[in-house]
This record gives C-alpha cells, structure tokens and sequence, in this order.
C-alpha cells in the first residue's frame, strides 16, 4: 500500500509578488488572476482528464460517441491494426452490402480492413466453384480510401508485418446468437487482449449474414466511395451512350413527322431514356412466392404482363421512350418480353440494342455493375422493393434528391424519380419510391420491403 496522500488547502497566489519588475498589481488584476487560479483547480478537481478516445464512461460500459472528432478523423483508423473477413458472394449488391458492413465492422474495432476478394461467379451453394476476384480489379482502391478517409479505410496484406500474429474470431449463428450477442462480441474484442493481435480474422459465414448494427446513413456513406475501375465504367458509358443514341435518332424522327421547328435545338439535348430492372426469372419467382407465403405479404413477385401494364401508366412517361431492360441473360431470347407494351415506348434489352458484345466478354460480377450504372443514371428508374439491386440503385438515386433539396418525391415532378412495379401507386401505375434515410440498420434494403417511403 502507498502512503496515503493528505489534501492540503489551496494557496492563493500573492499579489503583492505578482507584478512585473517588482511593483504590485492592481486589485483588479489581482482578483481576476485569483478567480482564474481558483477555476483552474476546481476544474482538475471535479473534472479529471480520462483517457476515452472518443468514448465516454457510462455506469462502467465503454459506449462509442459516433460524432466525436475521433470517429470521423483519420487518427480513428488505425493502420497498424487490421481486419480479415471472408470471401465475399453472391450477387453484386449482396457482395456490396457485406462489404459495408465488413468496413463497418472495422470501423467499430479501430481497425483498417484488409482489402477482401469478391466472387466473379454467382454460385449460391456450391462454394468450391466460385471464381474469386480482388476488390480493386471492380472498384478503385486508392480513390475508396481518399473518398473514406477518416471514416472507413482499406489495406492490403503486404501491409502485414507479422503474418503468423493472427486472432480467429468466429461469429456466432443459428436463433440464439442475437443482436445483442452479436454486439457485445465485437464490444468485448476491443477489451480483450485479442485486440493486441496485429490482425483479426473473422472466420464462418460470409459477412452478408452478420447482424447488422449500423444506420442506413452509414451504409450510404460507404456506398459513395465505391468507384468502379475505368474500364468498366467505360463500358458502362458505352452502353448509356447507345441508349441515348437510340432515343435522339427517334426523337429526331418523330419531330421530323410533327415538323417540329425547334426539332434542330431538341436534338443536341441528351434524349432521356426508363430503365426497368425486370425480375421475373424462374427461380426468383420461386423465391418470391416463398417469401409472399412466409411474410403474407402479396406485393412481393410482379408478372411480365403487371410490369408491362404499370411501366406503361406512369405519369409522364410519354412516347416515344426508350425503355432499356435491365434483366438476366437467360431471358434475352425471348423474345416475348419486348411485347406487349403500350404504344410510344421502345424496347431494348442488350440484344437488341446491339450490346451484347461489351456483356459477354465478362463475368457475372462485371455484367451486373455495367448494368448498374445504366440504371443509376436514367432518367426514370422502376424496379423491385424486394430486390437488393433495385433497392441500391433507389438509396443512391434518393441520395442525389437530397444533394438538390428534395426530401420527398410524392406527388412531386423532381429529377432522378423512382419507382416499385410490384406496388400499386396512383393512375394504376408504380409506387413512387425512395429511401427512408433515417432508418437505424439496412434491414429494408437488404432484404426488401413494401414500405418505400411514399
């Protein structure tokens, strides 16, 4: 035991031996300089510094305050500690959504993410056969940190110094492994000695099915600093610069026919153009049906001839307009679903608008972000609330709304609308849709919802 330290009354200073060259200070100056002193003391007395780092203590729970300067610097990242997830599967925006959430995952701990392989095939089951493919062959890795920095930071396994100083951390499954579980696992790793390992590699089931304890606006962030590589974003322009091509070459036919005057100037404008992300493969029908029975939920699966019908009832979407399907290869030669639709819109899908040699040439993974891009920058987009690709494109597009003041498009003619084909919205067409940017995780997204937000 140490000596047992005796408080002692606090000495005032003596303003008679405080003035400069010798002479005293006024009383003023004296009290002032007293009432500072007096402060200073009280304030280490009843205010002792603790070492929280952006935290604060609370009934002994260390809780992470989200806007302290910590959490949203880049000294909150540190890059000498790092995290390993495993690979990431399954469809684009599934391989999107457990990307977020392994940065978010690392964000909690105070650690950079080692840079993880994403899967160029889609095999749902069969493991062994999935193609990997690094992260910065889809997305720009230097242009993701920059964008992120201070918030989420990537790394590379050269980064490593000690390769044989790894810490297994396997996440829990089945029904007893909660939320809450969940959480104060991650919580206690920061405590525990484990998080002196230089890294931290989460084995079991792939990050898309970890629970999820992070607001929407955090996913969005993330999202924002995905930038694809050049050669596929070139790719992707190819295929918007054709659609638009299209649709100019038909409205300078159509004004031609009207002996449009202004038909000269209407031309050089970027001819607008929907994109319908088409779900009505085998197998998601199935999917969907099981979902409809297990939710009681009807507003789930869309038929050819529904989407047809509420497409065509949009308000505003007059002819003659390019309509792109955005839908899976499988589909291309049927030739059914270019019918059907109402008089004035122009169907094509990457077949007929003669496409399909920029597709083929690449994987799965590389097809669904061209894709992807071509819906995220038409100009109407209509697609399924219960699928995860509609739902990224509708969270960025509501994204670019809010950056121009609209918090809601109901009811509204704004720029960037969206819509659900699979629920009903006024004039029998598709509901208006956009995020629900406050809500407090990405359930509605990453699973699907017939609540969107109009």
């Amino acid at each position: 035991m140490g000596e047992l330290s005796v408080e002692r009354p606090i000495d005032l200073p003596n303003c008679k031996h405080m003035g400069f060259s010798g002479r005293p200070m006024n009383s003023l100056a004296c009290k002032c300089l007293a009432f500072v002193f007096i402060a200073l003391v009280f304030r280490a007395l009843l205010f002792p510094t603790f070492p929280s780092f952006g935290g604060f203590q609370q009934n002994d729970l260390y809780l992470v305050d989200s806007s302290s300067s910590q959490s949203g610097s880049e000294f909150g990242v540190r890059k000498d500690r790092f995290l390993e997830v495993p690979q990431i599967v399954w469809g684009l925006n599934n391989q999107k959504i457990s990307f977020a959430r392994a940065c978010l995952t690392a964000r909690m701990l105070n650690r950079t993410l080692l840079m993880p392989s994403l899967s160029a095939s889609l095999f749902y089951k069969e493991v062994e056969l999935l193609q990997p493919i690094s992260f910065d062959k889809i997305f720009k890795f230097e242009r993701f940190n920059s964008l992120c920095k201070g918030f989420v930071q990537l790394g590379r396994f050269s980064d490593i110094t000690n390769r044989g100083r790894v810490f297994e951390l396997q996440k829990g499954s089945g029904r007893k492994w909660t939320v809450e579980r969940d959480l104060n696992q991650l919580r206690q790793i920061k405590e525990d000695p484990a998080d002196d390992f230089e890294v931290i590699r989460i084995v079991g089931k792939n990050p898309f099915l970890w629970h999820d304890h992070w607001p929407v606006k955090d996913y969005a962030k993330v999202f924002e600093c995905l930038v694809l590589v050049d050669e596929i974003a070139e790719e992707a322009e190819k295929v918007v610069s054709k659609i638009r091509e299209m649709g100019s070459t038909v409205k300078r036919e159509s004004d031609t026919l009207r002996n449009n005057v202004n038909s000269k100037n209407s031309s050089s404008q970027p001819a607008p153009y929907v994109a319908v992300h088409m779900r009505i493969e085998k197998d998601w029908m199935i999917h969907c049906k099981k979902l409809e029975q297990r939710s009681n939920i009807h507003q789930i699966c869309s038929s050819k001839e529904e989407i047809v019908e509420r497409v065509g009832n949009i308000v505003g979407v007059g002819g003659p307009t390019i309509v792109y399907l955005a839908i899976a290869d499988s589909l291309l030669e049927d030739s059914s679903i270019l019918t059907g639709w109402k008089e004035g819109l122009l169907l094509f899908e990457k077949k007929k608008l003669g496409v399909w040699e920029i597709y083929k040439k690449h994987p799965y993974l590389i097809k669904s972000a061209i894709d992807y891009e071509v819906c995220l920058r038409a100009d109407v987009f209509v697609g399924n609330s219960f699928s995860t690709f509609s739902n990224l494109i509708v969270l960025e597009r509501t994204q670019k709304m809010i950056r121009m003041g609209v918090t809601r498009s109901c009811g509204m003619d704004v720029r960037w609308p969206s819509y659900a084909y699979n629920i009903l919205g006024e004039s029998g067409g598709p509901q208006r849709w956009m995020t629900e940017m406050s809500d407090s995780n990405l359930q509605a997204i990453s699973y699907g919802t017939n609540n969107i937000s109009c």
